[in-house]
């Protein structure tokens, strides 16, 4: 006759449903980590809708051009007029590689939007990115 053990030995195993848990709290964690590095100098204006396909910005050194539906223009939430646009953007922009932003809202007239853009070539910005609102 055949005696059994009084314990069974149960065997180890990986169950599955926790390390879901962890995998979806660490996502969360990094798109909220990555969402508050974003280096956006701008003030709260109703962007434009656009398909373009997202640019992460390259450049050290941005700086966000503003242009409110008002037409008033902020160069990094700073108030500027065109007239002063291009004196205070000159210190700001510094090397080759300086990008500057431009936010302007959908309501803004894009008379005010290119003259700011002009000044702002005056003062030696060389590339400019449009911040659009992303609609899928």
């Amino acid at each position: 006759m055949k005696l059994r053990r009084a314990r069974q030995v149960k065997k180890g195993r990986i169950e599955i449903i926790p390390m879901i848990d962890v995998m979806f709290f660490l996502l969360a964690t990094f798109m909220l980590a990555s969402l508050s590095m974003q280096n956006l100098h701008s003030l709260p204006i109703n962007l434009p809708q656009g398909h373009a396909a997202p640019m992460p910005v390259q450049a050290k050194n941005t700086v966000t051009l503003t242009v409110t539906k008002e037409g008033k223009i902020f160069l990094d939430k700073t108030p500027v007029t065109i007239e002063s646009l291009a004196s205070t953007l000159k210190p700001m922009l510094t090397g080759t590689e300086s990008n500057v932003i431009v936010a302007a809202d959908g309501a803004a007239t894009n008379g005010v939007t290119i003259q700011a853009m002009l000044k702002a070539r005056e003062a030696g910005a060389q590339h400019f990115l449009i911040a659009v609102k992303h609609v899928d």
